[in-house]
């Protein structure tokens, strides 16, 4: 009986296994993938079923054993199924409610204290000098020297003669110093960078910043020297470190051919600004206030005297006719030359009318910018003469590294016709880089203050990249190449 049931459910089976082996491959290999596409199927959604259910389980049980609250789930959304329970999680608080406890901080206000005008004196310096006035019947305080007039004894600042370097910073290891120096230049430059200092003055300059005066032992021959009591001896002017393109400039003047700076060296004293190194320029009673007075010259008064070509040689006086100054007519041109290179706005357009200034520009905190509207009526400042009325001296060469060539003063150029050839053909060469290496390199502060040779080389880029602006100007306006050395 039980071997006639069996039998029975076999049949069916081996039939079937029978007639799935007559079938062709290929029909055979679709059934067989069917088959495992629906074991796949249903395997799968059984886990994705398993897990679901095991999720749900795990949500029913609440957090930290508290029950969970069942006005404020009824208040909520109803949930879909009476078994989801929807748990909301704050966000931690970040601060407490009350800081320190209840109380609460009271406001202080800061007081505003002003900052007294910085002294150029080394703190401790400056003490040594109050404490020893009386000894030197000076009497000077710290006030004097913010105010008037500064008169201090090298001795009564208390310093150690021994303390100052016997090396000289001027290096020359040639016989011969480079040929744009005259002897002249060369014993000035040693004399401002290794003079032993006697003698300190303080000299107001108008609108710049007041100048110190350093006074040594050698005996001035200059008869203005002696009439004004700034100098007796020979002197040098001490400037600020931030005016440190004084130096610059000095050796670009005499690597153009200019010759119408005043020599300057970078120098260091223990006893001002901390010891940072700071422009000392040979001083020179002939141009300043007390010895000849500064051109004065409106916008419109200087643009007449390019088209009057005042002095021109052959010509032994100025036109009757017109408002000439005594200057020369070849000094404008070497003057906007130079302030154009270095940028230097204070002379021709202390106003700032040829370029975007900055906020933080002297034009633009006095509010002479505002002036450019009326240019013909500005005056033009610092234009100092020497001994020799007819020529220039360039004084305060405060120049601007930093402007791009989109933003240069080409108001500085404006009404120049002619322009010197020595100057020019320098510019055109390739050794104008080679020949400010040479001529920097003298001065050792000077060089190591600008970070080096590669710090010299991004001065000079600068100097190079106006140059060509300056070339293409001329060659634009038709400005003439002339010879200009008298």
């Amino acid at each position: 009986m039980g071997s006639s049931r069996f039998n029975r459910l076999r049949f069916p089976f081996s039939k079937a296994t029978s007639r799935f082996w007559r079938t062709p491959l290929s029909k055979r290999s679709l059934i067989i993938a069917s088959l495992c596409g629906l074991y796949l199927f249903f395997a799968l959604f059984g886990y994705s079923q398993h897990y679901q259910d095991k999720d749900k389980r795990r949500g029913l049980y609440p957090l930290d054993n508290a029950r969970p609250d069942t006005v404020d789930s009824h208040a909520s959304v109803l949930p879909t199924r009476p078994n989801v329970v929807y748990i909301t999680l704050k966000s931690k608080r970040l601060k407490p409610a009350n800081i320190r406890g209840t109380i609460r901080p009271k406001l202080r206000r800061k007081v505003r204290r002003t900052q007294p005008t910085r002294s150029p004196f080394t703190q401790n310096k400056f003490g040594t000098l109050g404490r020893n006035a009386g000894e030197n019947r000076r009497n000077v305080a710290q006030e004097t020297f913010l105010g008037e007039t500064l008169d201090v004894d090298y001795k009564s600042l208390n310093l150690n003669p021994g303390s100052d370097s016997r090396v000289s910073s001027i290096r020359i290891y040639s016989p011969n110093a480079p040929p744009w120096f005259s002897a002249g230049d060369v014993k000035a430059m040693r004399f401002l960078a290794d003079a032993k200092v006697v003698r300190i003055k303080k000299m107001p300059q108008g609108d710049f910043p007041s100048l110190l005066i350093f006074e040594s032992e050698a005996v001035g021959k200059h008869k203005l020297f002696e009439a004004s009591n700034l100098c007796g001896g020979q002197c040098g002017g001490i400037g600020s470190p931030v005016d440190n393109t004084e130096v610059f400039a000095f050796h670009l003047d005499r690597v153009l051919g200019l010759n119408r700076t005043l020599p300057a060296v970078s120098r260091k004293f223990g006893f001002l600004y901390d010891g940072q190194p700071c422009p000392v320029v040979l001083w020179d009673a002939s141009v300043q206030p007390e010895g000849h007075p500064a051109v004065k010259l409106t916008w419109g008064e200087y643009q007449n005297t390019l088209k009057a070509r005042c002095l021109r040689p052959k010509r032994s006086s100025t036109k009757p006719d017109s408002n000439c100054s005594t200057v020369h007519h070849y000094e404008w041109s070497k003057l906007a030359l130079f302030d154009f290179l270095l940028q230097i706005h204070n002379r021709l357009d202390p106003s700032c009318c040829g370029f975007r200034p900055r906020h933080e520009d002297l034009c633009v905190r006095l509010g002479s910018h505002a002036e450019c509207g009326d240019q013909n009526h500005t005056q033009l400042k610092s234009i100092r003469q020497s001994d020799n009325l007819r020529h220039l001296v360039f004084t305060y060469n405060k120049g601007f590294f930093d402007r791009n060539e989109d933003n240069l003063d080409f108001r500085l150029l404006e009404g120049i016709k002619e322009l010197p050839e020595q100057a020019v053909s320098v510019l055109k060469s390739s050794k104008l880089r080679v020949k400010l290496l040479q001529s920097l390199f003298l001065d050792q502060h000077y060089w190591e203050s600008q970070g080096g040779r590669q710090g010299i080389d991004k001065l000079i880029d600068v100097i190079e990249r106006r140059a060509k602006v300056l070339l293409t100007y001329i060659n634009a306006h038709g400005i003439k190449t002339i010879p200009m050395n008298e």
